[in-house]
């Protein structure tokens, strides 16, 4: 059974959640660690309801739904589209982020199976667009590296960089570009803990996003 990188607490805060309705979307780092690359561990599962503007009583459910099989469940967040609660078992804890989501989905979510059930998942193009939006907003090597590992498994960056408007609206290709080469990736990626060879490849992967970029505005320079 293919469980990716995701601890057994996180699997089983999923395996609890998983026959909610309406249904959630489990995107960011834990559909990387548990459905797709694998590359990396999260600290945290993102589980998105696309379309609504308000959570309503989600939270609520949530919180019940792990409560009654004996987490304890902490709210650290509150807010009318966002709640992040931290679930505790006698081993691990978990953040867990409830988002609702009304921006458009470029992609539609997919079903897959993690360990013995199945839940809905973003699709690996949409997290792409949702990795390059990020990048525009904050510097986080994870992103960077999230990027890359996507790409190498087969979703489309130069679709993504199309569809990303329709995300954000200031997107653009040479916007991310300056952006991208703004980011000090060595400086940043040493304080999170990241080693000088692994530094190293990122700033590498940077420069070559750049360029792709660079090409995609200026095709025939």
């Amino acid at each position: 059974m293919f469980t990716g990188s995701l601890d057994d607490l996180q699997i089983r805060v999923l395996r609890i959640l998983s026959g909610m309705e309406p249904r959630w979307t489990l995107t960011g780092g834990g559909a990387l660690a548990g459905v797709y690359t694998g590359h990396r561990t999260t600290r945290d599962l993102d589980l998105f309801w696309h379309g609504p503007t308000l959570l309503g009583e989600l939270p609520e459910r949530v919180g019940r739904m792990l409560a009654d099989v004996g987490l304890d469940v902490e709210q650290l967040q509150v807010a009318p589209a966002f709640h992040r609660l931290k679930v505790r078992d006698l081993n691990d804890v978990v953040v867990v982020d409830l988002v609702a989501d009304p921006a458009p989905v470029c992609d539609p979510p997919v079903q897959a199976t993690i360990a013995d059930f199945v839940i809905q998942v973003d699709s690996m193009q949409e997290i792409l667009v949702n990795k390059l939006c990020a990048l525009l907003g904050r510097m986080e090597p994870r992103d960077l590296s999230d990027v890359r590992a996507l790409v190498e498994s087969g979703a489309d960056l130069t679709l993504a960089v199309q569809q990303a408007p329709k995300k954000d609206a200031g997107f653009s290709a040479i916007t991310l570009a300056w952006v991208l080469r703004t980011f000090p990736v060595g400086t940043v990626a040493a304080a999170a803990g990241w080693n000088a060879d692994q530094a190293l490849e990122l700033q590498r992967y940077r420069d070559e996003l750049v360029d792709f970029m660079a090409r995609m505005t200026f095709p025939h320079t």
